[in-house]
C-alpha cells in the first residue's frame, strides 16, 4: 500500500479513537471560528524525527493550516528549542495537539536510539536492519523512524517476503523441504517475492548452501555468537547475503560487524526505544 494512503488511514483511525462525538473541551469554550498560533517546544535532547507527520496531520484536519518548520527530520535538537510553528483555527490546534505530540515523541525516541546503534557501525560495512517487532497500527511511523535514524527498513509485513523462520521450518518438516516449497510457490504464484531463511546452527547453514536455491537471497543467522557469525560467513562465501539476529545490543554490535556480517538486525530499535519530551504550546 501506499505511504500517503496508508497513512491517510490512520489518521483517519486516529481523530476517530480521540475525538469520537467531538472535542466537548474545545466545543464549550472555543468559537469555532477563532484563530490561533502554537509552538511545539523541544524538552529534551535527541534527532528530530516526525516533522512531515505533524504537518500532514494538521493539514488533515485544515488545508489552510500555516505550517512553519525551523527543524528537520534527521536534525540533531536541543531542549529549549522549537521544532515548528503552526498558525490554524485554535480547534484544529486543540485537536491536533494530542495526536502530533503522540506520534512525534515516540518516532524522536526510536531515530535517537537508531542513530546510536549506527554510530558503533561507523567504519563497517555492516548495515542496521529493523523487525517487526513494532507497536499494531503504528508500523507506518516507527520504521519511518528508524529510517529517519540511519537504519534500513526490513520487510514491512508478512507480505513483501518470505522469511522462513524457526517454526515454520519446524512445522514443515526441515529446511530443504521448507525452502523447496518456498521456491515452488514463489515460482507458480508471486515470482518477485525473495527467500530469507534462518539459521541456529551452522549445520543449518550447511543445508541452506546445499539446497542451493535461486530464490534464496539472505540468511539469517538467530542467535549465532559474534564467533559463530565468523564462521557462518566464511562459509557462505558471499553466496547469500548475511543476517545476525538475537541478542545484539549496543555493547556487542561492533563484534558482529567486526565478524563480516551483512546486516543486523535489532528489535529493540523500536520496542525498547523511549518518547522524547516535546510539548505544543499556544502563542500569544
Amino acid at each position: 500500500m501506499h505511504f500517503d494512503t496508508q497513512f491517510t488511514h490512520f489518521i483517519e483511525a486516529a481523530f476517530k479513537e480521540d475525538v469520537g462525538d467531538g472535542d466537548h473541551s474545545t466545543l464549550s469554550v472555543i468559537d469555532p471560528n477563532a484563530v490561533g498560533k502554537a509552538m511545539l517546544k523541544i524538552k529534551q535532547e535527541g534527532m528530530m524525527a516526525g516533522m512531515q507527520v505533524a504537518e500532514k496531520i494538521f493539514q488533515f484536519r485544515e488545508p489552510a493550516v500555516k505550517f512553519t518548520p525551523l527543524k528537520k527530520d534527521g536534525e540533531w535538537m536541543k531542549a529549549g528549542e522549537t521544532a515548528f510553528t503552526v498558525e490554524a483555527k485554535v480547534h484544529t490546534i486543540l485537536q491536533c495537539e494530542r495526536l502530533v505530540l503522540n506520534c512525534m515523541q515516540r518516532m524522536c525516541g526510536i531515530a535517537t536510539l537508531t542513530h546510536q546503534y549506527v554510530a558503533q557501525l561507523k567504519g563497517t560495512t555492516t548495515k542496521l536492519l529493523d523487525t517487526r517487532k513494532t507497536t499494531p497500527n503504528f508500523r507506518l511511523l516507527e520504521k519511518e523512524a528508524v529510517r529517519i535514524g540511519g537504519g534500513v527498513n526490513h520487510r514491512f509485513g508478512l507480505f513483501d517476503m518470505i522469511m522462513l523462520k524457526d517454526n515454520h521450518i519446524d512445522y514443515a518438516g526441515g529446511i530443504e523441504k521448507a525452502i523447496q516449497a518456498a521456491t515452488d510457490y514463489v515460482q507458480t504464484k508471486k515470482p518477485d517475492l525473495k527467500i530469507e531463511v534462518e539459521t541456529r546452527t551452522l549445520d543449518d547453514v550447511k543445508k541452506v548452501l546445499a539446497v542451493n536455491s535461486s530464490k534464496v537471497f539472505r540468511i539469517m543467522l538467530d542467535n549465532f555468537s559474534p564467533a559463530e557469525v565468523k564462521k557462518a560467513v566464511k562459509l557462505i562465501e558471499h553466496k547469500y547475503e548475511t543476517e545476525a539476529s538475537g541478542g545484539i545490543n549496543l555493547e556487542n554490535i561492533v563484534d558482529y560487524a567486526h565478524a563480516g556480517v551483512d546486516y543486523v538486525s535489532v528489535g529493540a530499535l523500536i520496542h525498547q526505544a523511549r518518547s522524547l519530551d516535546l510539548s505544543l504550546k499556544a502563542m500569544k
